[in-house]
């Protein structure tokens, strides 16, 4: 794994019995002891995640807000700042760049949070772009990033600052909180269905946090977790991963992400024309939850059939830890996409019975 990237914490996951993966060309944990575990003390407790292959961009100038409402699908005149908001990049055609975060310091200096896999596609993407008046950096190198989910996450981080962590409601954020004398830019978002943080510092900050935030949660059970339980926790929740349930080949209408698409907004974005007509007619194909009736596991790109007709493919399927079912998302021709319509999952030589479900699978109450 030579040619791998690293986080700054790689060294520390030894010492938690980390076991790496290569994942998108990073070098990475998918777990520190088991991944149900880790799932279950996020859902339960808390878990910390070490997140810093992430990429960051800052978009700066008079004209950014313009720019970045002509580059995104969300419409960005709703935001305010200290608010994040979760938004799409697409082609002409609909297909999605990236699916990612934006975050508003003021009129004119924007945050955006892209995965880890497109940093130098998204970028590429935006500086063909830009216009005068915008300045375009990535701070991905200089940016590392933490996040700590589940009932207990404000509790323990509490312990840390005198920030009142409890003023920063849902997708909204704190720049320069003092975490045990580190400043840090705390968010209330997150990619685990649960209530959480997260923290963006420095690479040297996230190092000495890490240790601190275990520490603390400890006692009330807080755990570091890989790769496999963030995956298992959007899973059930339905939240999208870039590279599954969102290609350059699929829309965000088709990936059922379409409260994030405003065609109303004033700006004209690139894609407005096919996801207007996609959100008015209906897309071709939708993501649908699927339960399977017969023994097994539907897996990403398993092929889906009705009446010996493949009708699409699973994007994500696992048995969900929570609910002890073997369950997945799948992209299926729309007219198929009715609940309680069975279908047939190619699983290696066999075509086993799946039936259409309710999705998200889970929902914190």
């Amino acid at each position: 794994m030579g040619d791998l990237k690293r986080t700054p914490l790689f060294d520390i996951y030894k010492g938690h019995g980390g076991k790496v993966i290569d994942f998108g060309g990073w070098e990475l944990p998918v777990q520190f002891s088991r991944i149900g575990e880790e799932h279950e003390a996020v859902r339960t407790k808390a878990g910390l995640f070490d997140v810093s292959h992430m990429g960051e961009f800052e978009v700066k100038g008079e004209g950014a807000s313009d720019f970045l409402q002509r580059m995104l699908t969300n419409d960005l005149s709703k935001l305010k700042e200290g608010g994040a908001q979760y938004t799409v990049m697409c082609y002409e055609n609909g297909g999605t760049v990236d699916d990612l975060l934006v975050y508003k310091y003021s009129d004119h200096h924007y945050l955006l949070v892209v995965n880890a896999s497109n940093i130098e596609k998204d970028f590429d993407w935006l500086q063909s772009h830009l216009v005068e008046g915008v300045e375009l950096t990535n701070i991905s190198a200089e940016t590392a990033q933490l996040a700590l989910q589940g009932p207990l996450a404000e509790s323990v981080l509490q312990k840390l600052t005198e920030t009142d962590l409890s003023s920063i409601g849902f997708f909204k954020f704190k720049r320069d909180v003092s975490l045990q004398g580190v400043h840090a830019l705390v968010s209330r978002t997150g990619y685990t269905g649960e209530d959480g943080f997260e923290i963006y510092c420095s690479p040297e900050a996230a190092v000495k946090l890490w240790d601190v935030i275990l520490e603390t949660g400890k006692e009330e059970g807080v755990v570091p977790c890989g790769l496999g339980a963030r995956d298992t926790l959007r899973f059930e929740a339905k939240l999208a991963l870039y590279g599954q349930e969102l290609t350059k080949d699929i829309t965000p209408i088709e990936a059922g992400i379409g409260f994030a698409v405003k065609t109303d907004k004033e700006a004209d974005f690139i894609g407005k024309e096919v996801l207007k007509k996609q959100k008015e007619e209906g897309a071709p194909r939708k993501l649908v939850g699927l339960e399977m009736i017969d023994k097994g596991i539907p897996r990403s790109q398993y092929e889906v059939f009705k009446d010996g007709e493949q009708i699409g493919e699973v994007t994500t399927g696992t048995q969900s830890p929570t609910l002890k079912k073997n369950l997945g998302l799948a992209l299926i021709k729309t007219e198929f996409a009715e609940l309680g319509t069975e279908v047939d999952v190619q699983i290696r030589q066999k075509r086993l019975k799946a039936v259409v479900v309710k999705s998200p699978f889970y929902k914190r109450s």
